[in-house]
């Protein structure tokens, strides 16, 4: 619960703003809104429930959640440090481009390796600024992660048919093993967006002749969604920062990888009120595991 000092300065904050904006605590109680979300929602007492149906039907409203409001200094600490990875996220792939750009005014430079190089490394810039701009609208509440249940199967099949012709090349075998009853508490675009950042992941990290098997089962407690393959595997150390922004195991550190999409994939099971959970060892493969509360 979020202390009175703590309401008071995020009142002030919100209040003023020009756009409808509404803040939340963890229990969905309204902490602040501003003036544009009053003429909006109508109703703007604090301590008023808004519920995510309410919000879905109102998608000008920015919705804030609030647990805790950390110390100035911290916030900004995080901030800068989360500039700075980004920053440091895109220069890496800009390096390697103005390389390549260099290089194909050498004598004898073989122009179209060097053309489709820098087109790898544009698409890199691209996925990395889209992935971040997704994790900001997440965390920010523009995007509703879990507004009814969707049935997982389609979905399932729907990505794993896209990515079959990258799995292919990877020489990775996709499976898929699903109750075709079983729902989850999730849009159809978020569920897409799990499903793809967690199959890709094994495609890209697993290695050839491996395979990733899709799972999605209703163990009584709640339905799961899993993704399991049987490659490489990751060391313990590794498993434990698996879901944080920009990390990357050591045999991940050269892929073109952004480093944000099991953040992404984190945010949005937690979001929808379930966990998630990873187990790995070297050589053993690497499972996760989205586990979500019952209907």
């Amino acid at each position: 619960m979020v202390n009175v000092a703590t309401d008071e300065r995020v009142r002030a904050l919100v209040e003023g703003a020009m756009d409808p904006v509404v803040v939340l605590d963890s229990e969905r109680r309204l902490v602040a809104a501003s003036g544009a979300a009053a003429e909006v929602l109508g109703d703007t007492t604090p301590g008023r429930r808004l519920t995510e149906e309410h919000l879905g039907s109102e998608p000008s409203v920015l919705v804030l959640f609030l647990e805790s409001l950390p110390e100035l200094s911290a916030y900004q600490e995080l901030r800068a440090g989360f500039t700075a990875a980004v920053s440091h996220e895109l220069r890496t792939p800009l390096a390697r481009l103005l390389i390549l750009l260099e290089s194909a005014g050498l004598p004898g430079a073989d122009v179209d390796d060097l053309v489709e190089q820098a087109r790898q490394e544009v698409v890199q810039v691209r996925e990395l600024i889209d992935d971040v701009l997704f994790l900001g609208e997440l965390e920010t509440g523009r995007e509703v992660v879990s507004l009814g249940r969707t049935l997982a199967l389609p979905v399932v099949e729907e990505v794993v048919g896209s990515l079959a012709g990258r799995a292919e090349r990877a020489q990775v075998e996709l499976v898929v093993r699903a109750d075709p009853e079983t729902e989850l508490p999730l849009r159809p675009r978020m569920l897409r967006v799990v499903l793809e950042n967690l199959v890709t992941n094994s495609i890209r990290y697993a290695g050839p002749g491996r395979t990733c098997t899709i799972t999605v089962t209703d163990e009584g407690s709640g339905p799961v969604l899993g993704v399991v393959d049987d490659g490489k595997g990751v060391s313990a150390t590794d498993v434990s920062r698996l879901f944080e922004r920009f990390y990357r195991a050591d045999q991940a550190r050269s892929s073109r990888g952004t480093g944000l999409g099991l953040a992404i994939v984190k945010h949005i099971v937690t979001s929808a009120g379930g966990t998630v959970e990873a187990a790995s060892a070297p050589g053993e493969g690497v499972e996760i595991r989205a586990l979500f509360p019952p209907e």
